[in-house]
């Protein structure tokens, strides 16, 4: 009786309209470039970042987006930054900052996410044998219930401004549970008379549907309103302990709420054909749909008359249909009443009398719906009301607008589409309503967590790593690097997955998926001053997870270089090294090295085009093939590089040398005899294949030499 992914009853492919495949799996095409050529502007018109669906168990892209647009939690773990290695609410507010996926690495080792069924394995994704609806729903409660449990080891929150915060942090509250938390008194009465009675506080609410008759067809109206107060206030006959009886009894359970959240969070849970059909059958008894159906002549009279217009006039109609969810609901306590929750007209506002009872609004503003398709095992995506805060944020403008995030795929959609939910082929999942104006008692400032400690001298986790060994001399206090400095930088990755490609038919190789690649080390040198080419940053960065090839020729990452057991290197974390980046990335030095737009890509970092100096095209021709660092060096520099196998020191110092003599050049003659002189380089490379020669010369300068050590200091 459940709904399968692969369901018989959902829609196949080829009946979506137009319209409908918006929501179905997005998925990117590749070429031998990889993404770099591929048009994310065609499937995002917006000022919004959208998330690519390659990286595993990126199921959860849609519940990323909707934590982000909520404002008080995206400043909240913005502010946020502790020590543990791996924190959802620090790696989440690193995601926030530039909105990529470093998270779902720090999420693949939580070991409840592990223990709730929330990691999926590849096959899973790929078949689409995982039970989409259901997981998320999972996903919802976990990611509430962590980041509450992580933000509130904190003194105390720091993006809530309110009467009681400095007792938060001694409480064990934190903003999550401000924002989302109810505390609910449950009481358990056996049939002996014994009561009994504890608070809590939950941060989410599952729907219970009435049971129905199976010999009775006719359907019975329920107002969602109604359904939604009998599953908070929830009242069920169960089997209990009762320490009277000493035995188990025949308890009846209720539930009753303290206080109104700011945000409420409902689970549909709609996992079976039985919920499926109570909410179609809903839909199509509903005053909306009644209004519908009243005007039906009127409708086909139009359509007939209009038929030049009919898709307009079908969207209209498909405006009322499948409904049964209002947009604003109207919540109050009352000692004599209880929970109240009714319908209410979307733009009204309610009168003074009511909002001084304690009367609130809730806008709906969130909706997740489980798109069913057979042919992928189907889709997960958001349906997000931006408010104005953002769009004042980052446009100057009042407004406010329903989105459609589906991964990288981005669009306006109107509020009924928003709302709407035809159980064929689209399933409701998660629902979020938030309380009117409740954005005025957060402070939504964000003060950037990272400080100037996070470059000075750091222990190594490597237990064989000693002084004698060091690749590097840490930044002292006077050094700290400042706006427009220079910084040489060269990365060096590992392969954590191999690509998946087919073979088409005229032979030619085509990517299903590329490589998963993790960044394996980092150097950054010194780009002016007495100690200019020396390095500050040499980490290697340790790994739990399992790397499938080293790249040793070309990375001189070797096996057991990331083991923190064996290793001699200088062993730190990904979030350490995240840290060090991010540190310099907001102080606004300049980097430069060969080939860093796809470094920063795979180290999950936005860098403005102003800090970044990529020699791979400072000396590039249009509709040229790239340069190798290697035949630049023995070229220009008359050095020779990359013998055996790369060093990330050595790549990063010829980096800034060829910078020097980029600069070099232009001051000599400008752009005429930058052009000139890359006009050369490309007739030289032709003539040799591009390949260095063992014993020739650069120039006619003499041998090629081997770049200098600095310092003492070993360059591997």
């Amino acid at each position: 009786n459940t709904l399968p992914s692969d369901t018989h009853n959902c829609t196949t492919y080829h009946t979506f309209t137009k319209n409908m495949k918006t929501w179905l799996k997005v998925t990117i095409k590749y070429s031998k470039l990889g993404l770099e050529d591929f048009d994310f502007k065609h499937y995002n018109r917006t000022l919004f970042a959208g998330l690519e669906p390659h990286i595993p168990n990126a199921y959860c892209n849609c519940m990323i987006q909707v934590l982000y647009f909520l404002e008080p939690i995206r400043c909240l773990v913005q502010n946020h930054l502790c020590q543990k290695e791996f924190c959802l609410a620090c790696e989440l507010g690193f995601l926030f900052h530039m909105l990529d996926l470093n998270f779902l690495r720090a999420f693949r080792t939580i070991p409840e996410a592990s223990a709730l069924g929330l990691i999926l394995a590849d096959s899973d994704e790929q078949t689409g044998k995982a039970r989409l609806g259901r997981l998320i729903q999972s996903w919802n409660r976990f990611i509430l219930t962590q980041l509450h449990q992580e933000t509130q080891e904190q003194e105390g929150p720091q993006a809530y401004r309110g009467a009681s915060s400095s007792a938060l942090g001694s409480s064990g509250e934190s903003v999550i549970g401000r924002q989302f938390g109810c505390e609910v008194e449950n009481s358990s009465l056996c049939r002996c008379g014994k009561e009994t009675v504890r608070s809590s506080l939950t941060l989410l609410f599952t729907m219970h549907y009435p049971e129905q008759n199976s010999l009775d067809k006719t359907i019975k109206e329920y107002d969602f309103a109604e359904i939604l107060k009998k599953s908070i206030c929830l009242e069920q006959s169960t089997q209990a302990w009762c320490e009277n009886c000493e035995k188990y009894q025949p308890t009846v359970q209720t539930r009753n709420i303290r206080c109104l959240p700011d945000v409420l969070v409902i689970n549909c849970e709609v996992n079976s054909v039985k919920e499926a059909e109570f909410w179609k059958a809903q839909a199509e008894v509903s005053p909306k749909f009644h209004k519908l159906k009243f005007n039906f002549f009127l409708i086909a009279f139009l359509m007939i008359f209009m038929l030049f217009r009919e898709e307009l006039v079908n969207t209209r109609v498909e405006d009322l249909r499948h409904i049964w969810i209002p947009l604003t609901l109207k919540m109050s306590i009352s000692k004599s009443q209880g929970l109240e929750i009714s319908s209410w007209p979307e733009g009204e506002e309610l009168s003074s009398t009511e909002e001084a009872e304690g009367t609130s609004l809730y806008d709906l503003v969130v909706t997740v719906p489980h798109v069913l398709d057979a042919r992928t095992g189907g889709n997960l995506v958001a349906h997000i009301k931006v408010g104005e805060t953002y769009h004042i944020r980052k446009e100057g403008v009042t407004h406010q607008q329903w989105y459609l995030f589906n991964d990288f795929l981005i669009e306006p959609i109107d509020k009924a589409e928003a709302a709407q939910f035809d159980v064929n082929w689209k399933l409701p999942a998660i629902l979020y309503y938030a309380k009117r104006n409740y954005h005025s008692k957060y402070d939504l400032r964000i003060k950037n967590p990272i400080e100037t400690s996070v470059l000075l001298t750091e222990a190594s986790l490597a237990r064989k790593q000693r002084k004698s060994h060091a690749t590097f001399i840490p930044l002292m206090v006077s050094e700290m690097p400042q706006a427009g400095d220079l910084v040489g930088l060269d990365a060096e990755f590992v392969t954590l997955n191999q690509e998946e490609a087919e073979l088409r038919s005229d032979g030619t190789k085509s990517t299903i998926k590329p490589s998963q690649m993790s960044v394996a080390r980092i150097t950054c040198v010194r780009g002016q001053g007495p100690n200019e080419g020396v390095p500050f940053i040499d980490d290697y960065i340790s790994t739990q997870e399992q790397v499938v090839d080293y790249l040793t020729q070309y990375s001189g990452i070797k096996p057991g270089d990331l083991d923190a057991k064996i290793s001699s290197k200088h062993l730190t974390t990904l979030k350490s090294i995240y840290l060090k980046l991010r540190f310099l990335i907001d102080t606004g030095v300049r980097f430069v090295g060969h080939g860093l737009q796809k470094d920063f890509r795979v180290i999950n970092l936005l860098v403005l085009k102003d800090q970044v100096v990529d020699t791979v095209y400072l000396f590039h021709m249009p509709r040229k093939r790239m340069i190798s660092l290697c035949f630049l060096a023995w070229y220009f520099l008359d050095l020779n590089i990359q013998g055996e196998t790369h060093d990330s020191i050595e790549d990063a110092r010829t980096a800034l040398a060829l910078y020097r003599k980029y600069l070099e050049l232009s001051r000599g003659g400008g752009n005429d005899e930058v052009r000139k002189v890359l006009k050369g380089l490309y007739e030289k490379g032709r003539k040799l294949d591009w390949k260095v020669p063992d014993c020739d010369t650069g120039d006619g300068q003499g041998s090629p030499k081997i770049f200098p050590s600095v310092m003492g200091l070993k360059s591997a």
